[in-house]
This record gives structure tokens, C-alpha cells and sequence, in this order.
């Protein structure tokens, strides 16, 4: 079977706030690589903690050949086990994106709005869905897509980690099949938010490697964010060659 040389970098910023809520963490095992980041909700007090500890999970689940979907749930149930032994009430919530390369295959999940996106030749093909009350309103065809880093209800999420679900409330993109012209960036809504998609496939196409994508981005999340009170930001950014 041919094999991939899979290439990685990885940042996180905690920007203009106090408090880092984001987290990310790196599994490459025998079996296969996992990339997670999580975005903790900053209104809810223990944000810094949720992100932290739903990555954690997520990777010992992963690491025991664990699908993402059962990775998912087991950590959303650890989550609320802790809400209640420390008394945390309606606090500590995240969001969740995960990325699984195993062969020549790739398969992601995720809940909230930190995105996942998907790059074929330094082309833009897909990325995941946020849950959010402006995406429904894309999905709807009340808004469009450019809409959505500035509405007004940007913030307002349908589906987080640590709130009490009725059923998945998660969503999975299914395997499909990587090529040596395959890149993805996995980032929260505070690096998204400042950088388009369009600048994200020329930044692409002009870097060397994963870091120097990273680092072509953050130059002009950076600029777009100056004189604002930036979120925490982080990526992680996947080459495969």
C-alpha cells in the first residue's frame, strides 16, 4: 500500500485575553495520528479546564483504538461526571474538533464551532459544519456564508461539550480517501474568524511546509485582529505529501 509522509505544526495564543481556553494535543501511534483541539467557553468560568481535559480523553480513547464517535461520547460522559464531583454546575463546556489519519484514510468529528478544513491541490474542498445559530441560518439559506464571521449572534452555539445532551450531538465526516496533495487546518473560532478561506489556499499554495502556513496566517490574523481585544487562537495544520 503506498505511504504518506505526513507532516504537522501546531500553535496556540491566548491573544488579547487573560486565559488560553484553547488546547490541542498530537497521538501518532501504530495504528494511526489523531489531532484535537478544543476551544473552551470563556463565559462559563472554567473554560481553561473543559478544553483541557476533553483533549485529554479524547487522545487515551484514540490512542486505545477507540472511534471517534465512542471517543466522543466517553469523554462528553467524563465531562459531566466532573461538572458534578467538583460542584461546577453549568460551567465548564468546550468545544471539540478531531482529525484521524489512519492509511489512506481520513475520518473527523466535532462539536461547537472550531473548525475543521479539508485542502485538495491548495484548493478549498469542505470543512466541518458549525453548530451555531448563524450556520443554521446558512443552512436555511437565511444568511450566506460570508455572513457568518460577522453576525450578530456569532457566538450563540447549538451544540457544546458539557451541556446535557438528548442523543449525539456531535457530527462525523465519514472516511474518505487522502492523496500526497492532501492538507487540512483544525483551529478555533478565534483564528478562523480573522482570516478567510481565500487567503488560507494562497497562504497555502505559498508555504514550504506546515509551520510556515502557520505562520503565513497568523501574520494576518494579526494584522486583522490589531486594535480589537483578540480571542485565543490555535491550529493545528496537516500536510500530506
Amino acid at each position: 500500500m503506498e505511504s504518506f509522509d505526513i507532516t504537522y505544526s501546531s500553535l496556540t495564543k491566548k491573544g488579547g485575553r487573560k486565559v488560553n481556553e484553547d488546547y490541542l494535543d498530537i497521538l501518532k501511534n501504530s495504528r494511526r495520528m489523531a489531532f484535537v483541539l478544543c476551544d473552551g467557553l470563556g463565559g462559563h468560568g472554567k473554560g481553561d479546564v473543559a478544553s483541557r481535559f476533553v483533549v485529554s480523553q479524547m487522545i487515551n480513547s484514540l490512542d486505545q483504538g477507540a472511534s471517534i464517535e465512542d471517543s466522543i461520547m466517553s469523554a462528553q460522559k467524563a465531562l459531566l461526571k466532573k461538572q458534578r464531583d467538583e460542584n461546577a454546575g453549568d460551567s465548564m463546556k468546550t468545544t471539540l474538533t478531531c482529525l484521524t489519519l489512519t492509511g489512506r484514510v481520513a475520518q473527523y468529528g466535532h462539536v461547537g464551532d472550531s473548525r475543521i478544513y479539508y485542502f485538495e491541490n491548495d484548493n478549498y474542498k469542505m470543512r466541518s459544519q458549525d453548530h451555531s445559530v448563524p450556520q443554521m441560518l446558512v443552512n436555511r439559506g437565511e444568511i450566506q456564508e460570508k455572513d457568518i464571521r460577522h453576525h450578530e449572534d456569532r457566538g450563540r452555539l447549538l451544540w457544546v461539550m458539557g451541556s446535557e445532551w438528548n442523543g449525539a450531538k456531535y457530527q462525523v465526516v465519514d472516511n474518505f480517501l487522502i492523496t500526497r496533495h492532501s492538507s487540512f487546518l483544525l483551529c478555533s473560532d478565534g483564528f478562523w474568524e480573522l482570516i478567510e478561506e481565500k487567503m488560507m489556499c494562497k497562504t497555502l499554495k505559498e508555504a514550504r511546509n506546515p509551520a510556515d502556513w502557520l505562520s503565513k496566517m497568523e501574520e494576518i490574523i494579526l494584522e486583522n485582529g490589531k486594535g480589537t481585544n483578540m480571542d485565543n487562537y490555535s491550529a493545528i495544520a496537516i500536510f500530506v505529501r
